[in-house]
């Protein structure tokens, strides 16, 4: 597939009842902000029945503090609280309620916890684990460059003093793990997860994130609950990303849009590319497809 450029799409409105879009390098910008811009856009949304999802690694709880400030009875709104594909598609929110949990075991929470703790320990990698809980998310790291980099993304954080210690907490479920890698994240997968990766789904997320999740589990089975639940087709639906945990996704959208910074493999894979985040591409793609000439 050769995508093309956003502005070869005819100005519209086309029939868009859904737009999923990524968060880091796609919907926010180079500040990892919320550009202004998308606030009036998101209420034009919702006056034209256009149903706003983004679609995160980033944990449910991080996710709904970043978007508080919308009100979902506001005079442009229809009464619905927002909805979430989080934490990779592990946790899929419609309409404010949850809708859909995917999770791993026990038993390899505790191997990675292990396997990362030898990589420290020798000295070959510099990595931190997050155990990606449902309540909260658990680290054991404390030092400030590295908690301040999980709190980016986990803003429900427990810091632990081994998380051993977090094995078989009644009531939790692990969603996935998350390694943050100071240096590259692809050649520490690559060194470390080769066991891993056969029997289960090792994502690189970003330039120095892996996800470790349930084989089965991406961000694509999150936006099909999300048009089964709100009765909407690939056909109506646009989706965004720019790196590997957005590829999968971008099959469940005919509109599929890669950023122009995005992943190569994303470009190889989507309809159409969009301008960078830093241009805020989303902004301008999804108006051309709503046909607002808003900015």
């Amino acid at each position: 597939m050769t995508a093309q450029d956003w502005t070869a799409i005819a100005p519209g409105p086309h029939d868009i009842r859904l737009v999923v879009a990524d968060m880091d390098g796609t919907l926010l910008d180079g500040e990892s902000r919320i550009p202004d811009g998308f606030w009036p856009l998101l209420a034009d949304l919702k006056a034209r029945g256009i149903e706003f999802v983004p679609a995160s690694g980033r944990q449910l709880a991080t996710l709904k503090s970043m978007f508080e400030g919308v009100d979902p009875t506001d005079g442009n709104a229809d009464g619905r609280a927002m909805s979430f594909v989080a934490e990779n598609g592990n946790v899929v929110v419609a309409d404010g309620d949850v809708v859909d949990v995917h999770g791993v075991g026990w038993d390899l929470t505790r191997t990675l916890v292990d396997i990362v703790d030898r990589a420290v320990a020798d000295g070959s990698h510099d990595i931190g684990l997050v155990v990606c809980g449902l309540k909260t998310a658990y680290i054991q790291r404390k030092d400030k460059p590295f908690v301040d980099e999980c709190l980016k993304y986990y803003h429900a954080l427990e810091i632990v003093d081994d998380l051993h210690d977090v094995l078989g907490t009644p009531g939790e479920t692990v969603l996935k793990l998350a390694i943050f890698d100071f240096g590259d994240a692809e050649p520490m997968a690559a060194d470390l997860l080769g066991d891993v990766a056969r029997t289960h789904a090792v994502v690189v997320s970003g330039a120095h994130w892996v996800d470790i999740m349930d084989p089965d589990t991406n961000k694509r089975q999150g936006v099909v609950a999300l048009q089964r639940h709100f009765g909407v087709t690939p056909a109506q639906t646009a989706v965004f990303g720019d790196y590997l945990n957005d590829l999968e996704m971008l099959e469940a959208g005919e509109w599929s849009f890669a950023m122009a910074n995005a992943h190569d493999d994303l470009k190889a894979a989507a309809h159409w590319i969009a301008p960078a985040n830093t241009e805020h591409g989303v902004l301008k793609a999804v108006r051309r497809l709503i046909g607002s000439d808003g900015e």
